[in-house]
């Protein structure tokens, strides 16, 4: 049986900056501005943790995107390339039971078409 070598996943040590303000902006839409200071700072200081793909998109109940979104091609293509993604910005949920992915549903998805075992860095609130 010929198997097929994926290239690992290369990451960054910490989430970019510009993933903070997308955070901002998206958890603005689920939070009042104050919460959602509170929430971001969290994520700022929270140690990077990591899990399986597959778990983390359970845990959204996020539909998965298509590889056809231009956002999650890039992303596979940069993982192809070997370029460094960002860790994902994740906060719990527990009202509802799920996680909100604040950055990086693109960047999830592209790793879950790539690898749904690979292991995904994240800070988590």
């Amino acid at each position: 049986m010929n198997m097929i070598r994926k290239i690992p996943i290369t990451w960054l040590s910490k989430p970019e900056t510009q993933d903070y303000a997308a955070a901002m902006s998206y958890l603005g839409l689920l939070h009042d501005k104050k919460s959602t200071a509170v929430i971001v700072n969290k994520l700022k200081r929270a140690p990077v943790r990591e899990f399986k793909a597959k778990d983390i998109f359970r845990a959204s109940a996020l539909p998965l995107l298509g590889i056809v979104n231009s956002h999650v091609f890039n992303d596979k293509k940069k993982i192809l390339s070997k370029e460094k993604l960002s860790p994902i910005l994740l906060v719990r949920d527990s009202q509802n039971g799920r996680v909100v992915i604040a950055d990086g549903y693109h960047r999830m998805c592209a790793v879950y078409y790539y690898d749904e075992d690979a292991v995904i860095p994240c800070q988590i609130v």
